[in-house]
């Protein structure tokens, strides 16, 4: 089960040296638009996620999964099945 710290860290990772949000505090309902992530860090949140926890996202969750709680739901419902 992918924890909402493994998702910070593997948040972290992705982004690089982008210009993001802080990620401490309450970010499950925050979009990751309003956290500074864009389509190429989500899709490297992806990889990350595929290379680190086994868990793989399709493509097309970049653009529906659009909140860390979003992510962590499905992340976890994908990890179980």
């Amino acid at each position: 089960m992918l924890s909402l710290e493994q998702l910070v860290q593997a948040l972290r990772k992705s982004a690089g040296d982008s210009d993001v949000a802080d990620l401490d505090g309450d970010i499950l309902d925050l979009t990751y638009d309003d956290l500074g992530y864009d389509s190429l860090a989500l899709l490297e949140l992806f990889a990350t996620l595929k290379r680190d926890h086994g868990i793989e996202l399709s493509d097309d969750d970049i653009f529906e999964l659009r909140t860390p709680r979003a992510t962590l739901a499905a992340a976890n419902e994908k990890a179980a099945a």
